[in-house]
């Protein structure tokens, strides 16, 4: 009989691909997919690593772990990614019940050392550094077991090359290295091929994405082209771009393309030239708005979504209002609001003497939860009465009697499943056309007018080697 695996991941898009792509590797290797833990023979975390609360949560759900694991000999623990990179064999030290612990360099060694682990008990593997044919191996990602048929993730790079002063990535995941375009257009060509839809690029910074490759120039307005030219590819998002590498041929072909959607997330961290020089962030306030300035004029109808910490370590009530500034002049269509969290091995880390109280974090954090909340609802209300393309993802969780959708714009938006003079109702992976009713801060609400298109895609599409 079969043994039985459970994956839970914690943290990013980086990870949620991942685990796919070990979900994967796991049914090569024999076994299937489950998400009840009573029926696991083998759980695997896959960890995140960017904030303190990421240790927390892995600790903690290993500690809930230990009861399953006394009622089923057998059962086989596993942590990998990036907490696993960072603690190494400080995971098994504090929770003796982890059998295996893998990093972010050797994801494909994972069925290996399970196995490895049955002969020998406890095994730890951590690479320090990638070697030539561990990245061959991640970036030639073997067969995916996907949440969503009609949408893929698209690894395009790994690594990072930047030194933001609060940001752990780089020593975890290594330097940037890129795909090339060829690799990852015959990727896009099978997905499609096999009917995906939806792409969403991943890198830790796709603006950089090529220029280890060419030397001279990042390669990502190419890339953009190329993916775009994929028939059967309606839309083509991507993620995570850094501000000082927003390059104008970027948003040419953001522009130029029409299956790029209509979405950029440019994480803006700070509003201070201080704090953001602090960060090591390469741009000022000024220089960013300037940049979403000519994103916003060649790209018509654009959402914008940003990434904001605060309390680093340093940062004055000057700093902050000057955050709170900027945060109202871009007028976000969401942001995603971080209070700072030191992590070992990084320079903001040893800030100490400049660390802000919690108190006075709190007070901030919900003043400008008021701000982007504010740009929020007004730029959803801004929508109502307008038709737009979603991309039916299922039953709400919300309600049960609703649909839910993507909109281009990465917005959420929720509607009936049934329309005048329509038969049936919209599936998974469908298009259709909504009029939105009602804009809130974090979704809108709309009436399904009909479907445009329906979809193409199987059940469950493995992703085809690149």
């Amino acid at each position: 009989m079969a043994k039985t695996f459970v994956i839970r991941t914690f943290g990013c898009q980086m990870n949620e691909h991942d685990s796919e792509r070990l979900a994967g590797m796991l049914v090569a290797d024999g076994m299937q997919q489950s998400d009840d833990l009573s029926e696991a023979d083998v759980v695997v975390l896959n960890t995140c690593c960017i904030r303190e609360n990421a240790d927390q949560k892995l600790y903690g759900t290993l500690g809930s772990l230990k009861a399953l694991v006394d009622a089923k000999p057998g059962l086989q623990i596993a942590v990998g990614g990036c907490l696993a990179q960072k603690d190494r064999e400080l995971i098994q030290q504090k929770v003796g019940w982890v059998d295996v612990v893998f990093g972010t360099h050797n994801l494909t060694s994972a069925p290996g050392l399970l196995r490895r682990a049955e002969r020998e008990g406890q095994v730890m593997e951590i690479l320090d550094a990638p070697t030539p044919e561990s990245i061959a191996n991640h970036l030639m990602a073997p067969d995916a077991v996907r949440e969503l048929p009609y949408a893929a993730w698209v690894s395009i790079q790994m690594g990072c090359d930047n030194s933001c002063a609060f940001c752990i990535v780089p020593s975890v995941r290594g330097p940037e290295v890129s795909r090339p375009v060829r690799d990852i257009v015959h990727e896009v060509e099978e997905l499609a091929r096999r009917g995906v839809t939806e792409v969403t690029l991943l890198g830790q910074n796709v603006n950089s994405y090529g220029r280890d490759i060419t030397r001279r120039r990042p390669l990502f307005a190419d890339l953009l082209h190329a993916v775009g030219a994929v028939d059967g590819i309606g839309r083509i998002r991507f993620t995570s771009p850094h501000p000082k590498d927003l390059r104008p041929e970027t948003i040419d072909a953001m522009a130029a393309v029409p299956e790029v959607c209509e979405q950029l997330h440019l994480p803006l961290q700070s509003g201070s030239n201080k704090v953001l020089s602090a960060m090591r962030r390469g741009y000022t306030a000024e220089r960013y708005l300037e940049r979403l300035a000519a994103a916003r004029s060649a790209i018509g109808d654009l959402g914008v979504t940003t990434d904001i910490i605060v309390g680093f370590p340093g940062e004055t009530e000057a700093d902050f209002e000057d955050t709170l500034a900027v945060v109202a002049e871009a007028g976000y269509d969401s942001a995603y609001t971080f209070i700072f969290s030191p992590r070992p091995g990084t320079r903001a880390a040893v800030m100490e003497d400049e660390f802000i109280a919690p108190e006075v974090i709190a007070e901030r954090f919900e003043r400008l939860k008021a701000v982007v909340d504010r740009s929020s609802l007004a730029r959803h209300q801004a929508r109502v009465g307008r038709i737009e393309e979603a991309l039916v993802e299922g039953v709400s969780r919300r309600d049960e009697a609703m649909l839910t959708g993507r909109t281009r714009q990465g917005k959420l938006v929720h509607f009936a499943p049934t329309a005048p003079g329509m038969s049936g109702t919209p599936t998974a992976g469908a298009l259709a056309r909504v009029t939105i009713t009602a804009g809130h801060p974090h979704h809108l609400s709309g009436r399904l007018e009909e479907v445009t298109a329906r979809p193409r895609h199987r059940v469950r599409i493995p992703v085809a080697s690149a």
